[in-house]
């Protein structure tokens, strides 16, 4: 017997959209982030940080898309009645942009000293 195809919500709790709206919540918050450190290291590290915030642009841009294809996705799958979701790769690449973040601006904060 055929599963019916719908487009509800297979959680009624509504796990996956609360989990999309976090995946743009964190690209937000990389975002900002990076604005506000290159607006602080500006003076001491002057173009570097502008380059940094442009990488941070882009890292929390391809984050954003990602998450909202890994909801569109997870929703699809839950819909049709599959069992197969997504894989860890996107919180992979997440924790490491932001551990990569960390090192640079450790590194450019000593070398401004």
């Amino acid at each position: 017997m055929p599963v019916p195809v719908t487009d509800r919500p297979a959680d009624p709790g509504l796990q996956p959209e609360r989990t999309g709206l976090a995946w743009q919540r964190t690209a937000l918050s990389l975002g900002g982030g990076a604005l506000v450190y290159s607006r602080i290291a500006a003076p001491t590290v002057e173009n570097w940080a502008w380059l940094l915030a442009g990488l941070g642009l882009l890292a929390a841009l391809v984050i954003g898309v990602w998450g909202r294809r890994r909801y569109d996705y997870t929703h699809r799958t839950l819909t049709r009645g599959g069992r197969i979701l997504a894989d860890g790769l996107l919180p992979a690449v997440v924790a490491g942009t932001v551990a990569a973040a960390g090192i640079v601006v450790l590194v450019l904060s000593l070398l401004a000293l």
